[in-house]
Formats: C-alpha cells, sequence, structure tokens
C-alpha cells in the first residue's frame, strides 16, 4: 500500500482541529465553529467557492471573457475579511460573479471540468439560462441536468474543497450536548400547545420551563431560546426530534409570533428545512439544519440499529424512547411512566410526576446518545458531511460516495459520467447462495461465517469499479480493513479494565475504539453493495457487483463441501455463512467445534477468513433466512418475515415467541398449554383491541383508494373512512382491527413518524383528543372467529415443520379434546433433524 495515496482520502488533510459545526451558503460563505475548551467556542467566517463538476462548457459560452481557464484549482478558502466584495473585480455581463473553470484528468465521456465561481447562485443562473439555450426548452433546477453535472450542498462543497472534517482530536465526550423534550396538549400545533419542556445537557444541567396557562406559552418559548444561547451547545437532541419537536415549536413559535433563535449565527439563527427520502420504507420526511448546531434525532439512530443490527431477537419490535430505553438499558428502574393521552390531565393535578416523566425522558436520550451515536461521530471526522446528516446517512451514497468525490476533486481527476448506463443490458443480477438443507428442528446448531466475505473478495481479488481509475474505493476497503483490526483490536485491550490502570480512561479509550472499528465496518461493508447501486451511484459497476458474488459464491460452496466431508448435518446457507449441526451422540464439545471451524477456514483462499460465530442449543429451520435459534443461555433469537414483521398482531407475535420457545425445548405439554390459554383469552376477549390490531402503511392517496375501491377493498383505508377521516397522507403508518360484523376500526394512537400533522388528526377535531386502548369497552367487540383463523394460519402454521403432521394436528387441535388415536402428549418431540 506504500505506493497508494495517503490518508488523505479516508480522513481528510486539512489538521484544524475541534470543529463542531459548519454552516455555509452558495453565496460562497462558510461559518466554522471551532470548539477550543470545554465552555468556549469561536466562528471563524470564510470565503471559498462554489464549484460544479461538468462534462461540457457548452452551457457557458454565453458568458464569453467572464469564463476564464485555471491551470490549478482555485484557491480553496480564505478568511472572510471583506464582508462587501470589491464590485469591479466581481463585475460581468451576468451581474454576477467571476467564472474560471479547470479542465481534470480523465476522458472525454467523463465529468472533466471543474467550474467555479464567487457566487453559487450567479453559477446556477449561468448554467441553467445556458442549457436552456442548448435544449430549448425551460430548465429550472441543477438537478435536471444531472447526466451532465455533479454538484452537492454548500456544506458539501466547503468541507470537501478544503479537505476538513469535524471534531478532529476530539472525544465523543467533549461534545456539548444538550437535550429536551416538549410536552404538549395535542398532538397538533394548531389544535393545542406547549406546557412543559425538559431540558438537560452533559455539563450539569438539569430544568424544566412550564406554561400553566396558554397566556405563559410565548414566554416558554423565549426562554428556552435563551436557555439554548446561553448554554451554547454544539448539539441539540431528542427522541423523534425531527418528527415532533421541532415542527411543534416551530408551529407554535410562527402562531404566537415568537422568534425562535435556536442557531449560533445572529444571521442566521433559524431553522433551515429540506426534504429527503425516508429511509425504511417511511417515503419522504422533512429534515432541518440550524446554523452553528448539529441536531440529532435518536430516533434515527435506533432505527439504523435495527436496520442494520445481525444479533438480537425481535422483541424490540417499537423504536419509541421507552421501548428502546429498556431494550439498550438506559432506563432507570423507578423510572416514570404515564401514557400519552394522560400527561396533561396528570399534570393539571400532579405537576411534579410530569417533570419526573419528562426529566426520565431527556435522560433516556442523553444515554441512547451516547449508546448509539459514537460510529456516527466517527465517521464525521472521515466524510465531509455534516454530523446531522450523517446520523441517518445511508453507508454507501451517504458517506462512502462524498469520499470519493473528495479524492476526485484533491487529486484534480474527473468523475464517472453515466456509470451505471449499460446496467440494462446485462443478465439479471446473481446475489448470495442460498440453499435450504433441512427444515425441522435440530439440536447442537453451529454457524460459521465468512468475515466481511464481500469487501474481502474485493481486497483478496483487486475488485472495484472500472470508473474508478484512481482505485479509490479499492484504497478505502484496504485501509479501513486494516484500520478496523487494529480498534476491534484495542477495544477489546481496554475493556478489561484490569488492562490499565484508571478504569474511567479504560472505558472512555474502550468506548473511542469501539465507536471507530464500529465506523469502518459500516463503510467497509457498504462498499459492495454500492457498486451495484445502478443509476444511484455515481462509481457504480454491476459487472463489478456480479464477479464479487460469482466469487461468493463459489468460497460459500467449498465450505459447505468441506462440512460435508467431515459428515456435518448441513442445515442452511446464506451469503457468507452457513449453519450445521454436530451429531450429539459424538459428545462434541465448544473446542471441537471451533477446531473443525479452523480447519475448514485453512481450504480457503488467502484473504478469506471463517469464523466460528456461536452454538446454539437447537434451531427451528422453516425457510431460507427465516428461523429461530434458542441460545444455551435462553434467550430466543428468530430471523425473517415467517417469525418476526411489523404485520403482526401483538397477540399473536407474544404466542409466536413462546411458542417456539416450548418447541426448541421438546417441550409440548408447554406448547399445548399456551395455545390453549390464548384460544380461551381470544373466545373470552381477554386480549385489548390493540393487541389484536396491526399497523399498516398507507400507499395510496384517498382520491386513488376511491378509485379501486371498487375493486378491491382494502381494511386500513375503510377503516378511516368509517371513522370520518377523508384525508390521509401517504407514507402514514394506521393501526386497526376487525370488529364483529366484519368492520374495520381505527385506533387513533397517532406513530411517532407522523405526528404533528393536523390534516392527520381528524379524530381531535372531534373531540376525541385521545383514545384509552386499555378501556376496551368504548370500542367495537373484536370478531372472535376471524382472529381464531388469524391464530392459525398466521401464527401456528409456523410450527407445521417442526412436527410430524399428525403430532402436529393432537397439539393445536382447537377442540382440546383427546382423539382416539393420540399418543400423551408427553411422549410427542419435535420432528429433529
Amino acid at each position: 500500500m506504500s505506493n497508494w495515496a495517503s490518508d488523505d482520502w479516508l480522513f481528510g488533510w486539512d489538521i484544524t482541529p475541534g470543529i463542531v459545526s459548519v454552516w455555509a451558503d452558495r453565496s460562497g460563505r462558510a461559518l466554522i465553529w471551532q470548539r477550543y475548551s470545554q465552555d468556549k467556542v469561536r466562528c471563524v467566517e470564510e470565503r471559498f467557492r462554489p464549484w460544479v463538476f461538468a462534462a461540457t462548457l457548452d452551457d457557458l459560452h454565453h458568458l464569453g471573457p467572464a469564463l476564464v481557464q485555471s491551470s490549478t484549482l482555485y484557491p480553496y478558502a480564505h478568511p472572510y475579511k471583506d464582508k462587501h466584495r470589491d464590485k469591479d473585480e466581481n463585475k460581468d455581463k451576468e451581474g454576477g460573479a467571476t467564472f474560471s473553470y479547470c479542465a481534470l484528468n480523465g476522458p472525454p465521456e467523463s465529468l472533466r471540468y471543474l467550474i467555479s465561481a464567487h457566487d453559487g447562485y450567479a453559477l446556477q443562473r449561468a448554467i441553467l439560462l445556458g442549457a436552456q439555450k442548448r435544449l430549448g426548452k425551460s430548465v429550472k433546477h441543477l438537478r435536471d441536468l444531472s447526466q451532465d453535472y455533479y454538484s452537492v450542498g454548500a456544506v458539501e462543497q466547503y468541507l470537501m474543497l478544503t479537505g476538513r472534517v469535524y471534531f478532529r482530536g476530539m472525544t465523543y465526550g467533549d461534545l456539548h450536548r444538550l437535550q429536551f423534550d416538549l410536552e404538549t396538549t395535542s398532538l397538533s400545533p394548531k389544535l393545542g400547545r406547549i406546557f412543559m419542556v425538559a431540558v438537560r445537557d452533559n455539563l450539569g444541567l438539569e430544568t424544566v420551563l412550564e406554561a400553566p396557562s396558554e397566556a405563559d406559552e410565548a414566554t416558554l418559548i423565549s426562554d428556552l431560546c435563551e436557555l439554548i444561547e446561553k448554554r451554547d451547545p454544539d448539539v441539540l437532541e431528542n427522541h423523534n426530534l425531527f418528527g415532533f419537536d421541532l415542527p411543534f415549536l416551530e408551529g407554535r413559535a410562527a402562531a404566537l409570533g415568537v422568534p425562535l433563535l435556536l442557531g449560533r449565527s445572529k444571521e442566521a439563527p433559524f431553522l433551515e428545512h429540506f426534504d429527503e427520502p425516508g429511509r425504511w420504507g417511511r417515503g419522504r420526511r422533512t429534515c432541518y439544519n440550524l446554523a452553528g448546531r448539529e441536531l440529532i434525532d435518536t430516533l434515527d439512530a435506533v432505527r439504523y440499529h435495527r436496520a442494520s443490527s445481525a444479533a438480537g431477537s425481535s422483541t424490540q419490535q417499537s423504536s419509541g424512547l421507552k421501548a428502546a430505553a429498556r431494550y439498550f438499558g438506559v432506563a432507570a428502574p423507578d423510572r416514570t411512566y404515564i401514557a400519552g393521552p394522560e400527561i396533561y390531565t396528570t399534570y393539571q393535578r400532579d405537576p411534579e410526576r410530569v417533570r419526573r416523566y419528562a426529566f426520565d425522558d431527556v435522560r433516556e436520550v442523553d444515554g441512547l446518545s451516547q449508546r448509539l451515536m459514537g460510529a456516527p461521530f466517527a465517521l464525521a471526522g472521515m466524510a465531509p458531511r455534516r454530523y446531522t446528516r450523517l446520523a441517518s446517512a445511508g453507508p454507501a451514497t451517504g458517506i462512502l460516495e462524498p469520499m470519493l468525490v473528495r479524492a476526485y476533486l484533491r487529486s484534480g481527476s474527473a468523475l464517472p459520467r453515466n456509470a451505471a448506463q449499460g446496467d440494462a443490458l446485462l443478465p439479471p443480477h446473481q446475489g448470495g447462495a442460498t440453499t435450504l438443507y433441512a427444515a425441522g428442528v435440530a439440536r447442537q446448531v453451529v454457524k460459521a461465517d465468512i468475515a466481511s466475505m464481500y469487501p474481502s473478495i474485493m481486497r483478496t481479488f483487486g475488485i472495484g469499479p472500472k470508473c474508478d481509475p484512481l482505485n479509490v474505493l479499492l484504497y478505502l476497503v484496504d485501509r479501513l480493513t486494516d484500520l478496523r483490526l487494529y480498534h476491534k483490536h484495542e477495544a477489546s485491550v481496554f475493556s478489561d479494565p484490569t488492562n490499565i490502570t484508571g478504569a474511567t480512561t479504560a472505558n472512555t479509550t474502550h468506548q473511542q475504539h469501539q465507536a471507530l472499528q464500529s465506523a469502518m465496518k459500516l463503510l467497509i461493508n457498504a462498499a459492495y453493495g454500492y457498486m451495484g447501486a445502478g443509476q444511484m451511484a455515481l462509481f457504480a459497476d454491476r459487472q463489478a457487483a456480479d464477479t464479487v458474488t460469482r466469487r461468493g459464491r463459489e468460497i460459500l460452496s467449498q465450505v459447505v463441501k468441506e462440512l460435508h466431508h467431515r459428515g456435518l448435518v448441513l442445515l442452511e446457507a446464506d451469503t457468507d455463512g452457513v449453519f450445521f449441526s454436530v451429531p450429539e451422540e459424538k459428545g462434541w464439545t465448544e473446542e471441537m467445534e471451533r477446531a473443525c471451524v479452523t480447519e475448514v477456514a485453512s481450504t480457503l483462499p488467502k484473504g478469506l477468513k471463517l469464523e466460528y460465530e456461536g452454538r446454539y442449543q437447537a434451531m427451528l429451520s422453516h425457510e431460507v433466512k427465516n428461523y429461530a435459534l434458542l441460545t444455551y443461555q435462553g434467550q430466543l433469537i428468530v430471523r425473517g418475515n415467517a417469525f418476526q414483521s411489523s404485520r403482526m398482531e401483538p397477540f399473536g407475535e407474544k404466542f409466536l415467541h413462546s411458542a417456539l420457545h416450548y418447541t426448541l425445548l421438546g417441550d409440548c405439554q408447554g406448547l399445548q398449554q399456551l395455545y390453549l390459554e390464548t384460544v380461551a383469552a381470544l373466545r373470552t376477549r381477554k386480549f385489548t383491541p390493540f393487541e389484536v390490531a396491526i399497523v399498516a402503511r398507507l400507499r395510496k392517496t384517498s382520491e386513488e383508494y376511491a378509485q379501486s375501491r371498487r375493486q378491491r377493498r382494502e381494511a386500513q383505508y375503510d377503516a378511516l373512512l368509517t371513522s370520518g377521516r377523508t384525508r390521509w397522507r401517504t407514507g402514514e403508518r394506521v393501526r386497526f382491527y376487525r370488529a364483529e360484523g366484519g368492520a374495520t376500526v381505527w385506533l387513533p394512537d397517532v406513530p411517532e413518524n407522523d405526528m404533528a400533522r393536523a390534516d392527520e388528526l381528524h379524530f381531535e377535531q372531534k373531540g376525541l383528543v385521545s383514545v384509552d386502548i386499555s378501556m376496551s369497552g368504548v370500542l367495537p367487540k373484536y370478531d372472535v372467529k376471524h382472529y381464531l383463523g388469524v391464530l392459525h394460519t398466521s401464527y401456528v402454521s409456523r410450527l407445521r415443520k417442526a412436527f410430524a403432521p399428525a403430532d402436529f394436528e393432537q397439539i393445536f387441535r382447537i377442540a382440546g379434546q383427546a382423539g382416539l388415536f393420540d399418543q400423551p402428549i408427553s411422549a410427542i418431540q419435535p420432528h429433529w433433524i
């Protein structure tokens, strides 16, 4: 690697320490906040030249002599000493700024010109005017010319040009973070108000602001702004900050005419809005920027952890604050809980209890931040993007691609143009190998996994995008892999306080190394997916991605062959790992299992590492990528939509997971008892409507559903219409259940990411401010026969492969009466593989 590029490509090249926030606009102005002590931050103002990569200069010919060629890249940035620039220097016939271009190294078909200007707004206007003349049609946005131009936001432009990154020389503990949480009388700022705000920070502040009456609310908002200005935090945090707190706070401030002065810059103190595609299948969403302060929504961090985690069970289905805090172990044992609809009424009679509840909220947000934000913090020290954006950015196009572009900008090299345009001519992509070898229940199960298989294949065989002549992606994968192994080792060393004096120092050092290795793993594992991302990726190469997966299938096949030759029972192979069962009668120990995996690993090509990932007491192999595992400690782990899904009824999910536990233990008596108790609970309606309801995401507008309803009725929309709601937003999640007579009933509990939208809260306008789902008597009774059917078709059926047909029928006979040929339940055993 010594003949490759330096770590400029990975970490940037400017050594400016302590940058905690950057704000910039397309005029070429940047504000940089640096923390140089625990309580001191300074702001530096600079100028930079906004830029764009272009395939041609044709759209700028109309500028004439105002467009000049530069033999080198323009000086990246300089102190902004003169706020009133010399008008003679900048004057041209466009009335804007001086324009220049630099020819970059690259083939003719690439984006081989770097065009820059004193003012990015003038540059964009000039390009759009030229493009309209060239194309003979109106062009309103630069993104409409994406095949000929590449540009990014102003902050990213500044960071890429300067080689600067956030948090250089800082630890996570050096950040000044402030958490605030609103308590409101309604979920909509048009229908309710703020009556309390709990505020804390990591420097010892804990306080509460209150507005007992409507007349006090304006003062509360002003006091909050003054408190934030006085404490001057680098980061503002909360759970569902973007989905509820900021839009609600902004809405109430606007309604009351109170300036919402939250930023550090006197010239740009207000929230900036931008829309972006929502992740995890959640449509589009509104996000926010704030000059001088980073905004962190821990709800994003929880959802990202759920989406990317390779461990754990499905018990953490909710991303809500309380559930997440319990799951990650940051909830206090004496934590105060109050049902959402009851918070304001509780405040009216017992305000102290609500204060405790609100303080517990912000404390848990701090705990989640410490638990989950280490990797995004580390990424901000590598990628040229704001910390706010990195907290929820996809690792491929959202993080790797900006690093690639920065490297090409640094090298004066052209960017690829339309790299994925030939993908449509390629045969269908073949992914990883997936094979189910046996269905049923197995004992003494081992999983072996090829560590970071796709990145290792890229690294070992030198497979990268052809459109990346500098080999930046391969360099990043190679360097990140080495560094990750180092930080992983150091994290393990400092995880044991006995290895070093000073437990606090050891823990801090451990957390730093752990965050770095997690961040690096994220980027390494995103590299293959980035190459195969098609039109979404600037450096896409489907053929290279196909080569990687082909090699992966060959290597996994070799592992399976070696295990088979050793007489082991294969259960499932999927992409980079394989489950197998060892012979019980031969008394295999964990040491023998590990030795076997090590022996198979020795047969793989150099650079590929087969690891012993884990051992399990039992496994139900249902379908490919759908299985349940029971650890030797009794923990249940489930994978696949057959066993975990957001569309599951809570009663059914609870039944299924308990049933899987009994099945994997071979306890058929316990399994049958569980089934009969669930049937009885349904028949006597011991379950609440909430426990039989499901959540569905709305994909159609009200107009679209009105057109399709004659051909196909859909319960989620009918539930809304029955309640009187005729308007909704696509992407909204609704909870509903089936009542006696077949009608569907909406439970308007309002999901976390759909709050603060008055048109979605039609029920509040009717005076139904809340629905207490525990008071099932005020709601229509659910359809018992329907849910007995759901129990069988959606949940009991998932256990069919675990038993012989006659045994399955006997255990789950709804009448519960013995048949003529029944055997004792205690004699029934699962179908052991």
